[in-house]
């Protein structure tokens, strides 16, 4: 069995940006199977949350699912979203960080295309 790269990828970023004092923030496709966030908080089919270690209570970053507690409005709440629904991780100070596509969208040929200049890697020797 193969394990996503993208639940690694998501710890890795948000493990650098705490390594920097940076403020990491995610977005999630909303709406999506098996995502448990305050609906008042979603706009244009996503959602934007803060999960640095100082906004969070409880924060597991799993293979699966990311789940943790946070205040909306002065009032705590316990999230869960599916890692397939993040569409990325950024640092709110300086925009770094990663997008993730989405898998669960048809490409327009019905298979996805490799990108271009995709094929057998050419190294290079630098002196």
């Amino acid at each position: 069995m193969n394990t996503k790269q993208r639940p690694y990828l998501i710890r890795a970023m948000h493990e650098w940006m705490a390594d920097n004092g940076l403020t990491a923030h995610l977005v999630a496709s909303a709406p999506s199977d098996g995502l448990v966030v305050p609906e008042e908080h979603i706009s244009d089919g996503k959602i934007v949350m803060n999960v640095s270690h100082s906004a969070t209570f409880d924060l597991v970053l799993g293979n699966e699912e990311i789940s943790f507690e946070a205040r909306f409005d002065g009032v705590p709440r316990r999230l869960t979203i599916p890692v397939d629904a993040v569409r990325g991780i950024y640092a709110r100070e300086t925009g770094q960080g990663m997008i993730f596509p989405d898998e669960n969208a048809p490409s327009e040929s019905g298979s996805p295309e490799p990108p271009e200049g995709a094929g057998r890697p050419k190294l290079k020797i630098v002196k």
